[in-house]
């Protein structure tokens, strides 16, 4: 991870030695700092370009693009370094066609959705499979099965779960549904149908944590200010259970959550019963792996299941973590570093990382 000096350097380039140790690195975070230009070649680049090192002597720097242009080079076909401004653009497009699709009852055909956000259906699908790692229709497809793991439990059929959720066609689903929901679909929409789950409520230095637990194990463990508010998002999420204030029988249990809380260095094993999609238990895994005191960004974690292009797809499967701390989603960040949203709460996710940060800086105190 890099530290907050390491993050100061790198947004300032104060020199041409800071500059050329950038280039040296390769360093993308870089980019729209500064571009170097090589007069053997004519050429400028990005900071982050994979294009041979050049020699430090042939090397010149500008601050932006024009300048360089201006000065008699020309961009580099690798690295494009003079297409921030339509990257941009391609960028809000696409987060435009992403809550188009996600706002959108029924799917959109790619023709009109390419229209609203100001592209052609072509460079949309590009653009979109290169920024968000699938297709429109793939992200269409992911939001569907989203919306029908949460009417499954509450629906009184399948079929009408399905169509609710925005499926023209059953037929297809079917043949798919397994993966989809990483069970079958009469198995999902009984979750916690005649089970029993216990649940205990305690005070954390994060505020209240809601612990609760079926027969297999921990199925829910949420962190929130208000009591009734935990227990009724539990009852929504398991409506067709019987739900028991269970604080005796859940003590041990408890107290381990909320060791994992306030020492996470010294933190068992829970046993955990979570339900979600393939793709969901991949990156819950991948969380689990990450040590505490570390984190890891969503692109690396898309690396580490194999699906590099699916970052905000990983994203999704962070904020569906249903048991707090247990799979550590608040280890995951944004490549630079930064921390992006938490079910739970910015603070309590900073908070968090604090905690088990603090053990390491300890360590390192002369």
């Amino acid at each position: 991870m890099l530290t907050t000096k390491h993050r100061q350097d790198r947004s300032t380039y104060h020199s041409d030695e800071a500059r050329w140790a950038a280039v040296k690195r390769r360093d993308r975070a870089a980019a729209g700092q500064f571009v170097y230009c090589v007069s053997t070649t004519g050429v400028f680049c990005r900071p982050g370009c994979g294009s041979r090192l050049p020699l430090r002597d042939n090397v010149r720097f500008h601050r932006t693009p024009a300048a360089a242009i201006k000065a008699g080079f020309r961009p580099c076909k690798r690295c494009h370094p003079d297409s921030g401004a339509v990257d941009q653009r391609a960028s809000s497009a696409v987060l435009d066609a992403c809550r188009r699709i996600e706002n959108a009852p029924q799917p959109i055909a790619l023709e009109t959705l390419a229209r609203s956000v100001g592209l052609s259906r072509f460079h949309l699908h590009r653009v979109f499979k290169s920024i968000v790692g699938i297709t429109p229709k793939g992200y269409a497809d992911a939001v569907r099965v989203r919306r029908l793991q949460h009417a499954l439990p509450n629906s009184r059929s399948v079929t009408a779960a399905l169509y609710d959720a925005g499926f023209n066609s059953s037929g297809r689903f079917y043949t798919h549904a397994k993966a989809a929901l990483g069970m079958r679909p009469t198995r999902y929409q009984a979750s916690g149908n005649g089970e029993t789950i216990g649940y205990a409520v305690a005070r954390s230095s994060l505020g209240l944590v809601l612990v609760a637990a079926a027969a297999k194990g921990i199925c829910a463990i949420s962190l929130g200010d208000d009591r009734a508010a935990l227990i009724s998002a539990l009852r929504a999420r398991f409506s067709r259970a019987t739900l028991v204030a269970s604080a005796d029988a859940l003590g041990t249990l408890l107290k381990q959550v909320i060791a994992m809380i306030e020492s996470p260095s010294n933190a068992t094993a829970l046993p955990l019963d979570i339900r979600g999609t393939a793709f969901q238990q991949q990156v819950w895994r991948a969380l689990r792996d990450i040590p505490p005191g570390e984190t890891m960004s969503y692109a690396k974690i898309a690396q580490t299941i194999g699906m590099p292009r699916s970052i905000r797809a990983v994203g999704h499967a962070c904020g569906a973590n249903p048991v707090a701390v247990a799979v550590p989603c608040h280890r995951a960040v944004r490549s630079d570093g930064s921390l992006a949203g938490y079910r739970w709460g910015i603070e309590r996710k900073r908070k968090l990382l604090e905690l088990e940060q603090a053990p390491r800086a300890r360590a390192t105190l002369p």
